[in-house]
């Protein structure tokens, strides 16, 4: 099995193993999802510079206003807010539908493993915003008895939507044994974005491509819980953002 990893710079080949990408290096988490693009879109269109700077600006604006409106929000709440670091894995093959894992490590086993409802591809549109709110819904009306008493991560089926959109279901599943070896494979990647091909490598889209970052997760309540991916420059969390809610 082959490899193909990235900090956000170019991209190396590596012969049955994972390169393992140095956490204190300082890399941008823009350079870290844009990397992750080039590896869905290899061949996608580039805008002219004029049109990136604009992109640029609005997205600029809008960080500071979700980062500004996310941390006032976690201010002003009363309840009690748990805050801890995992590793977030986004994986999938190209024409195929996106894997998220979080772990407490990369060498632990999985806290939760969810197959989302959108193709590589979507995600990849989603991605080109700057701005990505995944927001997985269940609610308490629509299920038995014990989804109102069971832990938030242990529900099986979430509606899922995207950017505001809805897309369709997210499902919790248990890590088949392909999991566990893709996740094995990458156990020394800490930060970074990579291909890992099988032995046949017929076409690109038999290619599995991921991210792997920090991510803070964040405990609201027994009903809501979010991930939020870490900006390795400055610790804020706005590009990436997946969250867990229990309603009414």
């Amino acid at each position: 099995m082959s490899h193909r990893t990235s900090d956000g710079g170019g991209v190396t080949n590596i012969v049955n193993g994972v390169t393992v990408v140095d956490c204190e290096k300082q890399v941008r988490s823009w350079r870290l999802l844009r990397s992750f693009l080039e590896l869905l879109i290899p061949s996608c269109n580039c805008t002219t510079y004029l049109e990136q700077q604009r992109e640029e600006d609005v997205e600029a604006r809008q960080g500071k206003y979700m980062t500004n409106n996310y941390y006032n929000s976690r201010r002003n709440c009363n309840s009690t807010i748990i805050k801890t670091t995992v590793t977030g894995t986004i994986y999938g093959h190209r024409r195929g539908k996106v894997s998220f894992c979080i772990q407490a490590n990369p060498e632990t086993a999985p806290i939760i493993l969810l197959e989302l409802a959108v193709s590589t591809a979507l995600l990849a549109k989603e991605m080109e915003s700057g701005l990505v709110r995944i927001t997985l819904e269940c609610n308490l009306n629509s299920g038995t008895s014990n989804l109102r008493s069971s832990a938030l991560l242990s529900v099986p089926l979430w509606t899922m939507y995207c950017n505001g959109r809805k897309v369709g279901f997210a499902i919790r599943r248990r890590p088949t044994q392909a999991d566990m070896d893709i996740l094995w494979q990458m156990r020394s990647v800490f930060v970074g974005t990579g291909i890992i091909s099988g032995k046949e490598e017929l076409d690109g889209d038999n290619e599995l491509i991921y991210l792997r970052a920090k991510f803070n997760r964040v405990t609201g309540s027994s009903n809501s819980e979010s991930f939020h991916f870490i900006n390795p420059d400055l610790d804020i969390d706005q590009d990436l953002s997946i969250f867990f809610l229990r309603t009414q």
